[in-house]
């Protein structure tokens, strides 16, 4: 008799603490060795995530307790990668929703439970971080009741269980005054709130694919929860495609999930969370059924994009000099690949054999896809990111985002301001204390292109900025989006200390000495609204005489560190990011053209 399942998702606004409030459950599950090395946030396996601290893919895990098994799935808090949180819900029946004690539900936490309350689940709330300084616990959990009421949930959705916890120190409780050095309570509120899986045995199987893994000795993994049905090691079964066809296959590896491992598994239940090899052409989304009574369930549906950028060979004068995959084939191919498992993408093809049009969630969506490219030698130019519009009740409508910065008290005024150049309108406004103040806005997506660099230089560096899409509204006019011009290489050839240290006046760079630069190449920031056309390839004329100033040292400004992320938001309509494995340039659209002249 297989053990009784519990299948729930973990669901929260990006940084409250979701991978690490798992890492203290495995940790007292057991799953782990005594004196194993385990690394913090653990369930964040790839790159990316380690280096930017945030979840980027759904993953899940399993757990047993109290001879219960507890399916766990790590879902991103950035509402970018809301296609991630909608295509796994549909497999959990619970989820815990995670808010900070300190900041309350923010953007994302409405995005993720609207999905979750959508689906008809009822989340357990668990303030997290109830440790730290100036952390309001029972503030947060009101502020959590009125987001509940404002979203629409339904009378038994609002009576949520709710717990304090510190995933950092690994415990939870359910008062504040309780004592408490474990995640225990936590995991009996599982037991006690989450429902066990609806699903029958003796049905005829169905299983929806929700994720796909890839191993070079099983090839294509599908993993995802059996609805319907028993599914057996070996056993003959049906892909149902999303185009209504029937291929045929065989289960050629079944396996469970135990803490962070894949197990053989010979057989498995309605309810349980399997992954599956021998599909090849399988894709999220599509059913594994009984050949002889294949029934299909219900296509998995996510939002639309908001964002869309084009994807173009790079034809820079310093094209195929760092890449390894190069062509529009080669491009072509790796984007139509990366539809396979990224369900908010979208990618079209143009009139041109060189260019694609690449639709996602926003800026962090498409910059991902953008540096695991590059990673992976690829070498491309994109261009500026443009809001995709729609028809809202026959008239041209936009996408519009809930913006949440928690400012500087020095600095409202000046963000205001700027804010209202972009069509923002304020929503809140409320003074926390401590020099901050916290801002609420609605925004149209296309004010926030390029305003992340401003904000940053408004606040000094010390404000926090979230957001997440809101809804499509009529199309609210033209926008001012001002901008200083730039600086552009005047010739090909290795910019010099001396050319950049005598055109310091003109702005600031984004190079340093030694850096390869090409005619129509961006170098910098004109302090003016034009741009300038500079040598920076300039050298020192030399003379047989010693400079009266020749020993005094002379510094440059520091450059402008132009990160992917960066560069994104900064470039104008007229211009490209060249990006390589090994180098970020912008330039002028017209930069081959000039580089000819």
């Amino acid at each position: 008799m297989s053990l009784p399942i519990r299948n729930v998702a973990i669901i929260a606004h990006v940084d409250h603490g979701k991978t690490t409030l798992v890492d203290a459950l495995l940790k007292q599950s057991g799953i782990f060795r005594e004196g194993e090395d385990v690394p913090d946030c653990v369930m964040d396996s790839n790159d990316l995530e380690r280096e930017r601290g945030i979840t980027i893919l759904s993953k899940n895990t399993a757990v047993k307790y109290k001879d219960t098994l507890i399916n766990i799935v790590d879902t991103p808090g950035h509402a970018d990668f809301g296609g991630e949180v909608e295509r796994v819900l549909g497999m959990v029946d619970g989820c815990i929703l995670i808010v900070d004690a300190n900041e309350g539900p923010m953007p994302q936490t409405r995005f993720v439970l609207k999905k979750a309350l959508e689906k008809g689940l009822r989340p357990i709330v668990v303030v997290n971080k109830i440790d730290r300084p100036r952390a309001e616990p029972m503030v947060a959990v009101d502020k959590v009741l009125d987001l509940f009421l404002e979203l629409g949930a339904d009378d038994d959705q609002c009576e949520f269980p709710y717990l304090f916890a510190s995933g950092l120190s690994g415990f939870a409780k359910e008062s504040l005054e309780d004592e408490s050095k474990d995640m225990q309570p936590l995991f009996d509120a599982i037991l006690r709130h989450v429902p066990p899986p609806i699903g029958d045995v003796s049905k005829p199987l169905q299983l929806q694919v929700t994720t796909l893994d890839y191993s070079d000795f099983l090839g294509r993994i599908v993993i995802g929860k059996i609805h319907n049905g028993t599914i057996n090691m070996g056993q003959p079964t049906a892909l149902l495609k999303e185009d209504g066809s029937v291929v045929r296959g065989k289960v050629t590896k079944l396996l469970g999930f135990e803490g962070l491992k894949r197990i053989e598994i010979e057989q498995a239940t309605a309810g349980m969370i399997v992954a599956v090899a021998g599909f090849a052409d399988a894709n999220i989304g599509e059913t594994l059924a009984c050949p002889n009574e294949p029934l299909a369930l219900p296509l998995i549906k996510v939002d639309e994009p908001t964002l869309q950028m084009t994807f173009c060979v790079n034809d820079s004068p310093f094209a195929g000099k760092e890449g390894k995959f190069v062509t529009s084939r080669q491009v072509r191919d790796r984007l139509l690949r990366e539809l396979e498992t990224n369900v908010a993408l979208r990618v079209e093809e143009t009139d041109s054999p060189d260019r694609f049009m690449v639709s996602g969630r926003g800026e962090l969506h498409l910059g991902i896809l953008i540096e695991t490219m590059r990673r992976e030698g690829y070498e491309f130019q994109v261009s500026q990111p443009q809001v995709i519009f729609r028809e809202v009740n026959g008239q041209p409508g936009e996408p519009f985002e809930t913006l949440v910065m928690d400012v500087p008290d020095d600095a409202v005024g000046s963000v205001i301001e700027r804010l209202g150049t972009r069509k923002a309108e304020m929503q809140n406004m409320e003074a926390v204390g401590n020099g901050r103040t916290i801002l609420e806005f609605v925004i149209p997506a296309r004010g926030l292109i390029g305003f992340r660099g401003d904000f940053i230089r408004l606040t000094r560096g010390e404000g926090i900025m979230n957001h997440s899409f809101l809804e499509y509204r009529p199309f609210c006019g033209d926008l001012e989006m001002r901008r200083n011009g730039v600086l552009i290489a005047f010739e090909e050839g290795t910019a010099t200390f001396y050319a950049l240290k005598n055109a310091e006046d003109r702005g600031a760079f984004f190079i340093e000495p030694g850096t390869k630069v090409y005619k129509g190449m961006i170098v910098g920031e004109h302090n003016r609204p034009q741009d300038l056309e500079l040598n920076v390839c300039k050298t020192k004329a030399l003379t047989n005489h010693r400079s009266a100033t020749g020993d005094e040292l002379v510094q440059l400004q520091t450059p402008i560190q132009m990160t992917l992320e960066r560069a994104l938001e900064y470039i104008g309509s007229d211009e490209l990011l060249e990006v390589t494995p090994e180098s970020i340039r912008l330039r002028k659209l017209l930069a081959k053209k000039l580089a000819k002249r």
